[in-house]
């Protein structure tokens, strides 16, 4: 069972999509993420992209935590329901889903600079292809000056290749799971 774990919308169940087309974060990397998250005010009133959404756990965690707006993307018919479904279960009205592949939402001019992006792509996602989404979140200019980027990948997967522009704050392992921090600028603190 998934569901959300703190904020307004806290121990509501949220939907999965059907097979093992997705993977959700579980509730304990969701709740060390967003522990780390808040603990440096980085969730609350901040903009924030969940890409490769799935059911949407991490943005609509970040919605029931207080950001000010969520923009989900995901390619996935089934999943896109799901997240929808979720969007409503839950009450998140600054959330929305943005249909599609990640690269082809990134390779467009953005209206809003994001805060923080959550990235938990699908492990068969390869490093270039990863690499490649990070470098468009630069280029395309979807960061704001100081946001941080989180990508979740599994501890067999390589660090990712950190485009000039994102520097690596930390990494943080979590038995089979490893998040990957990194900044738009040099920060003064750990995580």
């Amino acid at each position: 069972m998934t569901r959300i774990i703190s904020g307004q919308a806290g121990g509501r169940r949220l939907r999965t999509p059907a097979g093992g087309g997705t993977r959700p974060t579980s509730d304990r990397v969701r709740e060390a993420l967003f522990s780390a998250l808040e603990s440096r005010d980085a969730v609350e009133g901040a903009h924030v992209m969940d890409l490769y959404a799935g059911s949407g756990a991490l943005g609509l965690e970040a919605a029931s935590r207080g950001a000010a707006s969520v923009l989900l993307v995901e390619s996935d018919r089934g999943a896109i329901g799901v997240i929808r479904a979720n969007i409503a279960d839950v009450g998140a009205a600054g959330a929305r889903v943005q249909a599609g592949t990640v690269e082809a939402a990134l390779d467009r001019t953005p209206t809003l600079a994001y805060d923080l992006v959550l990235a938990d792509p699908p492990y068969d996602v390869d490093e270039d292809s990863l690499a490649a989404v990070l470098d468009l979140l630069l280029t395309r200019e979807w960061l704001s000056p100081d946001a941080l980027v989180v990508v979740e990948r599994s501890s067999r997967s390589p660090e990712p290749a950190w485009p000039a522009g994102l520097t690596l704050e930390a990494r943080k392992d979590y038995g089979e799971t490893v998040l990957w921090y990194a900044r738009t600028w040099a920060a003064d603190y750990q995580i």
